[in-house]
């Protein structure tokens, strides 16, 4: 839509060939009409990944990274995509590899360019790069949070790819960070963490309120109010689901862990959540 060719690549063949039949893969708002208007045109898809490659100047990796069963992430598929394109960039000159998926701090460093560097015998800066590229988009309303962003967060330490990849996004109104890895890496989880402490710090409040007899939503209006806290999230119910809040909450208490550190706030915002189902059950009781 912004006027990009853009090749996209996928192992399921029915996905590629539902793109170039102008089927979407999942239902967003507006995405039924980008289709009709970007493809052949602009948008194509193949089961090709060495052709996505040579035939594109970046490419953004946008591959799930599931939780294991103690919270840890699972690299597996990202591990798997850097691989191959590690040797189909041994047939280029220079590429710029966008990661998406959501990875703990540390990963671009220590997994994804050393993963790269040895599957395709080059150097980091030199026949490759990596740029961390933060993704905040919500579900069902994915369209509207990547045309119209709060912000865009960037993370690399080239400064030539950071600027090719901030090109991309030259149209858009709003704030761009530019980071290094880390620091990228950790504002997906430090949003996230904070938007899910929200849910569950409602729904303590909520709780209270109830042995009280108080209408919580009017609690959360008064305080949503205020302009340092906002009404956004502070909505009381059964917890927040999902695929991005559990998975991401339990994936960098699972790193803070390992080194070391306790979060014990982050600890009570999932104990909460664990608990509020239970909660709206004793109302119905």
């Amino acid at each position: 839509k912004l006027g990009f060719e853009v090749l996209g690549t996928d192992i399921d063949i029915n996905k590629v060939n539902g793109i170039n039949n102008k089927v979407p893969p999942i239902y967003e708002k507006g995405l039924q009409e980008i289709f009709d208007t970007t493809v052949p045109g602009k948008l194509k898809a193949t089961k090709d990944l060495k052709k996505a490659i040579l035939d594109s100047d970046i490419t953004f990796i946008c591959v799930g990274t599931p939780s294991k069963r103690q919270g840890e992430m699972s690299l597996h598929q990202l591990e798997n995509v850097l691989k191959q394109i590690g040797l189909i960039l041994k047939e280029k000159d220079y590429h710029i590899i966008v990661i998406k998926s959501t990875v703990v701090p540390g990963t671009c460093e220590n997994v994804v360019i050393p993963v790269l560097e040895k599957s395709s015998g080059k150097k980091y800066q030199e026949g490759f790069s990596v740029v961390m590229n933060r993704e905040f988009l919500k579900e069902g309303e994915a369209l509207e949070d990547f045309f119209a962003p709060d912000r865009i967060v960037l993370g690399s330490t080239d400064i030539k790819a950071l600027e090719i990849v901030k090109g991309l996004y030259k149209s858009f109104k709003c704030p761009v960070l530019e980071t290094k890895f880390k620091e990228a890496e950790m504002i997906k989880y430090a949003s996230n963490a904070f938007l899910a402490t929200k849910i569950s710090f409602i729904n303590e409040i909520g709780n209270v309120c109830k042995t009280y007899g108080i209408d919580t939503n009017y609690v959360a209006k008064g305080i949503g109010l205020d302009k340092r806290i906002s009404p956004h999230f502070l909505k009381s119910g059964i917890g927040f689901g999902g695929s991005c809040f559990p998975k991401d909450v339990n994936a960098i208490i699972y790193k803070a862990t390992e080194l070391g550190y306790n979060p014990r706030l982050l600890r009570s915002v999932l104990d909460i959540n664990r608990d509020q189902p239970l909660k709206m059950l004793e109302l119905l009781d």
